[in-house]
């Protein structure tokens, strides 16, 4: 165990902002809240004070990388450690490792290095982009590879990720999605969950699927009791009100209640006008946060792959080389926080959406908050909210 740290400032936790907060920790939180409430005398003497914030660790539950390495194209768990540093430096200390579609035999290749990442807690779990996703809304995955779902391969790819698959992106309108002997019901059997996404599907498709989920989820509640969509508008055909596509349907569920929809927050994905917009409709507790980062991201302009497709990044906007699709992005979730944080959202319900509902959609009780017996994950930042210091396990694991 290591040492305790005493923290003082101005903290977020997942309900308020506290002016003079404190956090006692080591690798668990043993104390937080207003500093006068649990510290003793000799404690406010020894704790160090912080001029910025003082916020949970960060969870990803959607990224392919960072720091010029991808997780779609690790093939060693050094290569992929480097994408899981980079953003560990930004303030995320839970982190969902993402595949792209691609062969077979690239998924099971790419699974069994990420599940040993897993098992050596460097990340939480591991999310497959595809193979089962739309043609015509494919956006940065590769065609060649896209497949009707396999309920088989899904399978194998479960039992290869031994209990670390999170969940699956897949759309709604193909055959074997959902329902008996589906891709949908493999998942949640094996501990995963569907995410609904990179579809062209009407509102009858996806109101079926996310019922579907819902009705399974109730009686084999292994994660979450919530399946995802994929980046809400990214990757859907978008919305015209004759033609409604499957945005409204996404929106109506999360409303009752149901599904968790992903937002890329990044002003380039979807702009903060519309997630201010979603926010104000939904609340909280329907939306998470995801980067989608690729491995540009806190990388310089230039050329990257992201799986088996060539990606071009200008002005820090990733796309294809070979056409105009948006190719993942180069965010890391505390830039979201900053862009976002009281100009569009409150600082709370911001954090929250970085923070708890990945942990949520984890099913991990113990991180994604500031409160007494979550892991240790801590991170500082100035008053505009960049990282001075990351706790892991409160161990220090950046610092500038």
């Amino acid at each position: 165990m290591s040492e305790k740290t005493i923290l003082r400032g101005t903290m977020v936790t997942d309900t308020r902002v506290i002016d003079d907060g404190a956090v006692v920790f080591s690798d668990r939180i043993h104390r937080c809240g207003p500093a006068r409430d649990i510290l003793s005398a000799d404690e406010m003497e020894v704790a160090e004070t912080v001029t910025g914030y003082i916020l949970p660790g960060l969870v990803d539950i959607h990224c392919h990388g960072g720091g010029g390495q991808s997780f779609p194209n690790a093939e060693t768990a050094q290569q992929a450690m480097v994408a899981v540093s980079e953003h560990r430096r930004h303030g995320t200390t839970t982190l969902v490792a993402s595949a792209v579609t691609a062969a077979p035999e690239v998924l099971r290749a790419r699974a069994r290095t990420l599940t040993g990442l897993c098992e050596d807690d460097e990340l939480a779990g591991i999310h497959f982009e595809g193979p089962f996703v739309s043609h015509e809304r494919c956006g940065a995955q590769d065609p060649t590879y896209i497949v009707d779902p396999d309920p088989e391969l899904t399978r194998e790819l479960i039992d290869i990720c031994r209990g670390y698959a999170v969940t699956m992106t897949l759309a709604p309108e193909k055959p074997r999605a959902y329902g008996p002997g589906s891709v949908a019901e493999v998942l949640i059997e094996g501990g995963a969950l569907p995410s609904w996404g990179h579809t062209d599907s009407g509102p009858e498709q996806v109101r079926a699927a996310l019922q579907y989920s819902r009705q399974q989820l109730e009686t084999n509640v292994q994660r979450s009791s919530q399946a995802t969509a994929t980046h809400l508008f990214n990757g859907m055909r978008p919305i015209h009100h004759r033609n409604p596509g499957p945005v409204p349907e996404f929106l109506a569920d999360a409303a009752r209640g149901g599904a968790i929809l992903e937002l890329i927050a990044d002003g380039v994905h979807v702009a903060p006008d519309m997630v201010r917009a979603v926010y104000e409709m939904l609340g909280r507790d329907a939306l998470v946060f995801v980067t989608d980062a690729m491995a540009a991201t806190g990388m310089p302009d230039g050329s990257y792959q992201l799986g088996p497709q060539a990606v071009t990044v200008r002005n820090g906007v990733a796309t294809l080389t070979e056409g105009d699709s948006i190719a993942g992005g180069t965010s890391h979730l505390l830039d979201q926080v900053r862009l976002l944080a009281e100009d569009y959202i409150p600082l709370v319900d911001a954090v929250y959406m970085a923070s708890s509902q990945g942990a949520k959609i984890l099913g991990d009780e113990s991180v994604g908050a500031l409160a007494e017996g979550k892991r240790g994950d801590i991170v500082v930042t100035d008053r505009k909210l960049h990282p001075l210091r990351v706790y892991r396990r409160g161990t220090i694991v950046s610092a500038s």
